[in-house]
């Protein structure tokens, strides 16, 4: 990297004459720190919303498993009725709220299937069992009974006694790359914080700040 790039990008990090950060990612990681030594469950779960082909809304809580400045990253079965919405409209949102730091952040973005490569070194990660899960649930359809899955769960895990178990090919994981990112701090007498970082494309390095009325 040449040092006129880092200067470019020492830029676009510093802080803008309001005292706020130029940039999202340093302020969530920031926030994202303090969640995990706070929250006694799940410090990434998050709401996750989709539109589905009827235009209704639906959310429902996933984790997050991977940020960076490309984005925000959460993995599900392809095949279930969020990864049949964010196939068909790529477009999504995401929700943190942590209750004992009392602060949210909502996100805003444009929705991208991760390379196999990526999917790939993340199920081998997994513990075998939630392995043999991806395999075994045929997520969001409908099912006649518990045995049916327990079933299921079975005959793959008699498959990948030995050995390692390969991903499935309806499993993987979406990034969400944000356009809009509001971070939320409750205050006093619901006078509280609200910070927005904007960008009109994915593509775009420089992120406008809007402080909000409560």
């Amino acid at each position: 990297m040449t040092q006129e790039s880092d200067s470019k990008r020492d830029e676009q990090k510093a802080p803008n004459r309001g005292g706020q950060p130029a940039e999202p990612f340093s302020l969530f990681r920031a926030w994202f720190q303090e969640a995990q030594e706070a929250e006694p469950n799940n410090p990434n779960a998050m709401a996750l919303s989709t539109v589905g082909a009827d235009q209704m809304p639906n959310v429902r809580m996933v984790l997050l498993k991977g940020m960076d400045e490309d984005g925000f990253v959460f993995y599900t079965n392809y095949e279930s009725i969020k990864g049949q919405e964010l196939l068909t409209n790529p477009k999504a949102a995401l929700c943190f709220y942590w209750k004992t730091l009392q602060k949210q952040i909502r996100i805003q973005g444009m929705i991208y299937e991760v390379p196999d490569e990526e999917a790939d070194d993340y199920f081998a990660s997994r513990p075998k069992d939630s392995q043999i899960g991806a395999w075994a649930s045929e997520q969001s359809r409908p099912m006649e009974g518990r045995f049916v899955l327990e079933r299921r769960i079975a005959k793959f895990a008699a498959k990948y006694a030995l050995g390692a178990v390969d991903r499935p090919p309806h499993w993987s994981g979406f990034r969400l790359r944000p356009l809009r990112i509001e971070f939320w701090q409750e205050k006093p007498f619901r006078l509280h914080d609200r910070l927005v970082f904007e960008r009109n494309s994915i593509k775009e390095d420089r992120w406008a700040t809007t402080k909000l009325f409560p």
